[in-house]
């Protein structure tokens, strides 16, 4: 059975790669096209914004450098427009930038040079998290003023709209079905990340903060998300 379209375009996701390479922009295009996703370019920050406006892809795959900014300003375009996930490829491995990208919004980071079939899953695992749950099949939760709608995928604290990146959710989710259990941090990375995370911890610690400034009154004293010190976290449900 084809996976492509009668004309033998691709017919799945839509990507947006951005990097200031060539060679790398035509290996990813090859190996992406490949496996059915339709692919869009960019070599710049001013042509990425400007196709991301164009064109809603469904997930981004960004390199840092580029030559008229870098890729952080193109994170923060997104951001302020919508959840869309956001994978980080860049040769600069050090943990600032990786901490910087994700506490920006970004969904992932991997680090040149990485194995095409390493980035796929990555890419598998990203867009999972925009998949709906099925309907029926989940439920409200309240706790205190925070109300989540599983089914919807829409969370409010009081009056107020909660914005959630897709990664943030699904993170939210763990911890909203898993009332006051203790959650250790391997636990929480493979189960939103995917299996084969478990020692990146400070991806979840980013966005352990990121949802603490989103749903707490007091990010520094958190009433909800609270930390069990060399261990994980837990949810402190309100609705015990």
């Amino acid at each position: 059975m084809s996976v492509n379209g009668p004309h033998g375009e691709p017919t799945g996701a839509r990507l947006l790669v951005v990097d200031d390479e060539p060679a790398m922009i035509r290996t990813l295009r090859t190996n992406l096209r490949g496996h059915n996703f339709q692919v869009e370019t960019a070599e710049n920050a001013a042509e990425a914004k400007a196709s991301y406006d164009r064109r809603a892809p469904d997930l981004i795959l960004l390199d840092l450098n580029l030559p008229d900014g870098d890729g952080f300003e193109v994170v923060r375009h997104i951001r302020e427009r919508s959840g869309t996930p956001i994978i980080v490829l860049s040769a600069r491995g050090g943990e600032r930038d990786k901490v910087n990208a994700l506490d920006l919004g970004a969904d992932d980071y991997i680090t040149k040079p990485f194995g095409i079939d390493e980035l796929l899953a990555r890419v598998r695992v990203a867009l999972r998290h925009l998949a709906r749950p099925k309907a029926g099949t989940e439920r409200r939760i309240h706790s205190g003023e925070l109300v989540a709608d599983l089914e919807r995928r829409e969370v409010t604290v009081g009056d107020r709209a909660v914005h959630l990146t897709p990664t943030e959710y699904d993170l939210l989710k763990v911890f909203l079905t898993n009332p006051n259990k203790v959650l250790t941090d391997r636990m929480l990375l493979q189960q939103v990340w995917g299996p084969d995370y478990g020692d990146e911890s400070h991806y979840l610690h980013v966005y352990v903060a990121r949802l603490r400034r989103k749903i707490e009154d007091d990010p520094q004293e958190p009433k909800h998300l609270v930390t069990e010190p060399g261990v994980g976290y837990r949810f402190r449900s309100e609705e015990l």
